[in-house]
């Protein structure tokens, strides 16, 4: 068991470059199954779940070597339809590897997918747009059983702009027959991403960034490279911890125009903040405002992000309001933050925060990734010693976090029990 032990009340500064985003690794390190040859991918972050989806591919026959933060992704003998049920019960990207083996090898199993366990997150968007392309699908004892004798394009409006669904069916779509067109499509960064990316391999993608998305079919995709855009919610989650440290500091290598409603309430707060080129600059007040949160969809502010600006509202002047419209469950976090004095009320889908004027040190425990990180953050800006426990699911999300953390001057460590 390993724990995170972090002395507070230390203002982060200095400067740290943002890595490679992982909700983008994940699509693209599946999209590699469409494409016999050697796909290289740049700037992948070294985080749990990438070696997890690399154990995927592997469990398909897919050749998987990695160098510092590239990847050589080598699809030519792929000879498997079935992922590994002990490696998609870790996680809930595994799914889209469904769209890719359907499309390429005509037959796909896999699991009902993992994942933290923040609420539900069905699959039937995903299923019925494959139903859609021309799949035939069962799920039955927990598992999807799928195949077609090929894809035909078709139109398709899914009920949410799901990034997961949108990108199962991308690249569902890259090999059919004929043009399928994604209505209500989601308008992320990591699906935009992902359409150059597919681009790249030779696929006919309009509309990325917008809620309709054309695909045109094609017969064959071929193998390439391409370098991933940084984490924005990484990069989030970062700014967060600078602020409720009353600290200064530079981000580099970031793309701030994937932030934009982040920084908005971080300057409601009362944050400082400059933007130059890839480079962000933020200095957190002498004190916190209270804030109204309610996640949305891209370019809404994002369910990733509600748990760690949670612990700033923890401290803020005056009363907070935090609606979560995406995940019904994504409240685990708020009795570890009572633990450590918050006054937090839950009203449904919403947390009212009261001001305080300290949080005080306490054993935690992490639920989730996002969740996870919040407890950081109050650590950060604790009285005292905060110890979390489960930090298994911080390492899913977060590249050497506590190493970053502790650039910056944080006063925390890992501890191996």
């Amino acid at each position: 068991m390993e724990r995170f032990v972090i002395q507070g009340r230390v203002p982060l500064k200095g400067k740290l470059r943002i890595p490679g985003a992982k909700n983008s690794a994940l699509p693209l390190m599946c999209a590699s199954i469409l494409a016999e040859g050697k796909t290289r991918l740049l700037n992948v972050p070294h985080l749990m779940d990438v070696v997890t989806m690399q154990q995927v591919l592997e469990g398909l026959g897919i050749k998987v070597v990695r160098k510092d933060t590239t990847l050589e992704i080598d699809s030519t003998n792929l000879s498997g339809f079935e992922a590994p049920y002990e490696l998609v019960k870790k996680m809930r990207a595994s799914i889209l590897v469904l769209g890719p083996l359907l499309a390429r090898y005509g037959k796909a199993e896999i699991c009902l997918p993992g994942g933290c366990c923040i609420g539900r997150r069905p699959v039937n968007l995903h299923l019925e747009g494959l139903r859609k392309l021309g799949a035939r699908i069962k799920v039955k004892r927990g598992y999807i059983e799928a195949y077609t004798k090929g894809f035909k394009g078709s139109p398709i409006h899914l009920d949410l702009p799901s990034v997961g669904a949108t990108e199962n069916l991308m690249l569902s779509a890259c090999l059919s027959e004929g043009e399928t067109v994604i209505k209500n499509a989601s308008r992320a960064p990591e699906v935009v991403d992902l359409a150059r990316f597919l681009r790249k391999m030779g696929a006919e993608i309009q509309g990325e960034g917008t809620s309709t998305i054309r695909i045109g079919g094609v017969k064959k995709l071929r193998s390439t490279h391409h370098s991933i855009i940084p984490d924005r919610i990484a990069a989030g989650t970062l700014l967060m911890a600078i602020v409720i440290s009353r600290g200064e500091a530079v981000l580099e290598g970031t793309r701030p125009d994937h932030l934009g409603i982040v920084f908005t309430k971080l300057r409601e707060m009362g944050a400082e903040i400059e933007v130059n080129s890839d480079k962000v600059r933020i200095k957190g007040g002498d004190y916190l405002r209270s804030v109204r949160i309610k996640t949305l969809p891209y370019p809404g502010f994002p369910t990733d992000l509600q748990p760690q600006i949670t612990s700033l509202a923890c401290l803020a002047r005056g009363t907070s309001v935090i609606t979560e419209t995406i995940f019904e469950n994504r409240f685990t976090h708020t009795p570890e933050l009572q633990k450590m004095g918050a006054k937090i009320k839950q009203e449904g889908a919403r947390v009212v925060v009261e001001e305080m004027p300290s949080l005080f040190g306490n054993l935690v425990r992490a639920s989730d990734i996002r969740g996870g990180a919040a407890l950081v953050l109050a650590g950060l800006a604790a009285q005292g010693t905060t110890i979390i426990e489960e930090i298994h699911h911080i390492d899913r999300g977060y590249e050497e976090l506590e190493g970053n953390l502790s650039q910056l001057g944080a006063k925390m460590v890992r501890i191996k029990e």
